[in-house]
Parts: structure tokens; C-alpha cells; sequence
């Protein structure tokens, strides 16, 4: 089997991380598979929005550490290649979803932490698992932690390795939204169909505004909004929309 499946339909693409008899675990030669993944999803102007998800009874386990899969040389190097990966989906200039059913652990965890929004089912489970597997976070959840729930439930949740339910992530800030397993299909199908429908560029630049926002001052914020405004103002786009509020249709936004 193809440990992780690509399939494009209306502008998503969903990456389906497809080993379930691991749980989805990454094995070493799918983390630069990822990255070029999200990378090539970056550059296809017909690609709108990218949902990250696994298959059979789990979101992603993390990394397997079972021996599986080809070594990939000294260790540094191959967390080079992990770190790639999440800089691949960091730098998406295109929103991102995680559909999240069943455990969601380590750097699975912070793989869809990664993504801009998390739907999960209430039967999901949640943990930075890594320090009972004698391990530092990674991908990413040191930066991604303590911006999204604080300093302190960050260590609390790397520290103590915890497993969370899907309430008790929700509650914390981790997730976006808990569903019924038997709507989670249906939620994320109508989240893709609005991001889908969006302005391509807007939305892409709202994004970069957000994702500097806590490395910027106002007067730093303030000047990157006005130069992304104008860019929309200057564009297509806008003209449509205004258009479509006066004609009483949807707009059908080009992306420039």
C-alpha cells in the first residue's frame, strides 16, 4: 500500500496518511515525502485547500519508532527532514484542515496543530506523548504550543505527556471543533466547500498576517495590512465580490 494517498476534488486535496495497521505512524522515508507533498500543493494555483487526515481507526500515532523503514543517515539529519516537513505545512500559503478521528499523538499531535483548523470526533485522544517514549517534542510543538494554549499548559503537556479526550483538547484550545464520529465527513466536507469558494489571495494573506502576528509590533502589523488591503483592492477579486452583493449571487473568485 501507498503509505500516503493524494486525492484532489473540487480544489481539496486530501492527504490521507494511510498505514492503519501502525495507527498511521510516519516511518522515516514518509517525512520528506510530506514536505514535497505540501509543497507541491503550495505552487498549484487549482489546489485551494489542503485536509490532512489518516486512515482506518486513527488520525497519526507520530513517528514510528518500530525500526520500520529505511534509515535515513546521523539522526540530526533526519530531523532535519521531520523539521522540513513542518515547515513545508507551516509555509502553506493555503488554508489547511485536520480531520482528526481516533488517537492524535506526538508529532502526529503537531501535525494537526500544524494545519490552521482542527475538526475532531469525540472518540479522538490527544497527547504529546514523547516523553514516555524518552523524547523532546517535535515538529514544530515547542513554537506551536505556547502560542496556541500559553506557556504553562504547554509544558503541562509536553512535560507530563498526558492524554488528552477530545473534550478535555477542546476545552484547552487545541482543537476547533468536537463532532459526532458519524458527522465529522460532513463537517469538514462543508468547512472545505466555504474555504474552497474563498478568495484565494485574501485568504492567503490573512493567514501570513495571523501566522506573524506574535513576531511583530502594531505599527509592524498595521503596515503588512495595508500593503495585503491594497494588493485586494487592486485585484479582481474584490471587484467580483462587490459585484455578486449587487447582483444577489455568490461571487466566483479567481485568486488575483
Amino acid at each position: 500500500m501507498d503509505p500516503i494517498l493524494v486525492e484532489r476534488a473540487g480544489g481539496v486535496v486530501t492527504v490521507t496518511l494511510n498505514r492503519p495497521e501502525r495507527l498511521n505512524a510516519i516511518t522515516n522515508e514518509m517525512w520528506p515525502q510530506l514536505a514535497d507533498i505540501f509543497a507541491e500543493v503550495a505552487t498549484r494555483a487549482e489546489d485551494r485547500v489542503l485536509v490532512v487526515t489518516g486512515a482506518g481507526e486513527a488520525f497519526c500515532s507520530g513517528a514510528d519508532i518500530s525500526g520500520e523503514g529505511p534509515a535515513t543517515g546521523p539522526p540530526l539529519l533526519h530531523m532535519r527532514e521531520v523539521g522540513n516537513a513542518a515547515l513545508a505545512l507551516h509555509r502553506l500559503p493555503k488554508p489547511s484542515i485536520a480531520r482528526v478521528d481516533g488517537v492524535a499523538t506526538g508529532a502526529g499531535l503537531n501535525l494537526a496543530l500544524g494545519c490552521d483548523l482542527i475538526v475532531a470526533s469525540d472518540r479522538s485522544r490527544f497527547s504529546e506523548i514523547f516523553a514516555r517514549r524518552g523524547l523532546s517534542v517535535d515538529f514544530g510543538g515547542s513554537w506551536l504550543l505556547p502560542r496556541l494554549v500559553g506557556m504553562h499548559r504547554a509544558k503541562e503537556l509536553v512535560l507530563l505527556a498526558e492524554i488528552l479526550s477530545a473534550e478535555e483538547a477542546m476545552a484547552m484550545g487545541l482543537v476547533n471543533r468536537v463532532v459526532p464520529a458519524e458527522s465529522l465527513d460532513a463537517v469538514v466536507a462543508e468547512w472545505t466547500a466555504r474555504l474552497s469558494e474563498g478568495p484565494p489571495l485574501a485568504l492567503s494573506m490573512s493567514k501570513l498576517l495571523l501566522n506573524k502576528s506574535l513576531e511583530t509590533s502594531m505599527d509592524q502589523a498595521l503596515e503588512a495590512e495595508a500593503q495585503a488591503q491594497a494588493v485586494n483592492l487592486a485585484g479582481a477579486d474584490v471587484r467580483e465580490a462587490l459585484a455578486a452583493f449587487v447582483e444577489k449571487r455568490t461571487p466566483v473568485f479567481a485568486g488575483h
